[in-house]
């Protein structure tokens, strides 16, 4: 509104109203007496005074947001005030009765490089007078009286805009790599797993078939086979459902094996009693086994099919890794899908839920395990129109920045709820939170408090272009030590995005 604040020229008169009241004269003296016209020569204040016109506005909305910028305004007196729309809400952003600011269609300089549209609302509260110029004069007297501050101000706009998008795709690249570096190693871990278990199950596999041929040679009696399979049946049943057990309780059971195993003159019991615990078998169920064996009557020992049982068992335990590891890459690469949108349109209805979570996975490299990550969601809540890929961007950028904050330890807490006509995702961490002095500062671009080269300061700055600008929805932190929190409300009704 103010000249040193050009970004935040906005407010400009929507076009003539049929009951307009008529221009008002315009002097050159009241001009002169502004700060805006006090260098101009008295040739140039009779030019804006026959191309221009001073026109009185009555109390209310003198043009929103959105409309074409078809105006520029200078305040000769009364009271304006600018809001932005944030959501369903009109947000005051500016109120003033300084004579000689301006607002309007203050880029129309630019021509179509640039919407020229109003980027804001603004409205009267008591009668006022302003100074009003066309914005193709006001183009063609910035281009003709100022020819020099022009190509200065082109460069500083589609400078600092082509240096916030360099930085921006840095940025995005910088998140990208460390996602990558994070999904790498969530998905190395279940790999090696299955890796490493499909070359044990080999081996098992070949100990379990060179014994067929002291089956087939009837080495064992047919009733002593019955009995194996029936105890490798429900030995394998047993390890499918078997409940998990404590190290301690555990350890003390497989204690307990190797001593009956020793008592039975059983070689390598250390070897055997892991599997045989695995199965859900204690020395109970060896004294049943081993009595069966001699009641058999074929002469056979007992060590044979301890340890087909044993191998049969770590078979069934090798087969469920392999699987849950494959589960857990198949996971994995869900999420990278769901968080990327790769494969997906640009525009369309989502479950929050589902990309909050696929940003979790992301990052769960990233958070480790000293954060404990509490997910408080309102799944009653409606499927929303939104940009999945950019708002799982805005997730990513609040999560990195309360992960950075805790240090490695506290807690991240994910919150949904229904506000109103609008759903709020909330990021709660337990950091030291965000110092008084800086917070109305935070999403300005290229503000950072990392050190350098850790920050490029466009996080937020992105994060709040994307709920605000594209959804327009509203993204505010609150934050005291050990409770800092970020919301994010989004529009319910496809209305609310562009």
């Amino acid at each position: 509104m103010t000249p040193t604040d050009p970004a935040g020229a906005g407010p400009t008169v929507a076009g003539p109203a049929p009951d307009r009241p008529a221009p008002a004269p315009c002097s050159a003296a009241d001009l002169r007496g502004l700060f805006l016209f006090e260098k101009l020569t008295e040739e140039q204040l009779a030019w804006l005074c026959r191309e221009g016109r001073v026109q009185v506005v009555e109390p209310g909305i003198v043009y929103a947001e959105g409309e074409p910028a078809e105006l520029w305004y200078v305040l000769l007196s009364g009271t304006v005030v600018l809001s932005r729309r944030i959501g369903t809400d009109d947000v005051e952003t500016t109120r003033t009765s300084a004579p000689g600011v301006y607002a309007g269609a203050f880029f129309a300089y630019l021509g179509d490089r640039v919407a020229q549209v109003y980027n804001n609302t603004m409205r009267v509260t008591e009668p006022s007078r302003f100074f009003v110029l066309e914005a193709a004069k006001f183009a063609q007297l910035m281009t003709d009286w100022f020819p020099m501050a022009v190509h200065l101000l082109e460069g500083l706009f589609f400078g600092t805009k082509s240096t916030q998008e360099a930085i921006g795709q840095r940025e995005r690249l910088l998140a990208l790599g460390a996602l990558s570096a994070g999904l790498t190693h969530e998905l190395n871990n279940p790999a090696a797993a299955a890796v490493r278990a499909t070359a044990s199950l080999r081996e098992h596999v070949v100990r379990l078939r060179r014994k067929l041929p002291a089956i087939a040679s009837g080495q064992h009696d047919g009733a002593l086979i019955t009995l194996l399979v029936k105890l490798i049946d429900d030995a394998a049943d047993r390890v499918a459902i078997a409940p998990g057990l404590g190290p301690l309780e555990t350890a003390d059971l497989e204690e307990a094996a190797t001593d009956w195993l020793d008592d039975h003159d059983i070689s390598d019991s250390w070897q055997l009693a892991p599997a045989l615990v695995a199965a859900g078998l204690g020395t109970g169920e060896l004294d049943q086994i081993a009595a069966a064996v001699a009641g058999a009557g074929s002469g056979a020992g007992l060590a044979g099919p301890l340890r087909w049982l044993s191998d049969t068992v770590e078979t069934e335990q090798l087969l469920t890794e392999i699987t849950d590891s494959a589960a857990r890459i198949s996971s994995l690469v869900g999420a990278a899908r769901q968080y990327s949108q790769l494969d997906r349109a640009p525009y369309q209805v989502v479950d929050v839920h589902e990309l909050l979570d696929s940003t979790l996975a992301m990052l769960s490299g990233k958070i480790g395990d000293g954060i404990t990550v509490v997910r408080d969601y309102d799944r009653s809540l409606p499927r929303v129109p939104a940009f999945p890929a950019e708002l799982n961007q805005v997730w990513t950028n609040l999560i990195d920045n309360a992960v950075s904050a805790m240090s490695g330890s506290g807690t991240l807490t994910v919150r949904t709820a229904h506000d109103r006509d609008r759903l709020l995702v909330e990021f709660g961490d337990t950091g030291p939170g965000v110092p008084a002095e800086i917070r109305d500062r935070i999403f300005e671009p290229f503000f950072t408090t990392k050190p350098v080269g850790q920050g490029t300061g466009l996080g937020l700055d992105i994060s709040y272009r994307i709920i605000v600008g594209r959804h327009h929805g509203d993204l505010r932190v609150e934050s005291v030590p050990g409770d800092t929190r970020f919301r994010a409300w989004l529009p319910i009704t496809a209305s609310g995005v562009s």
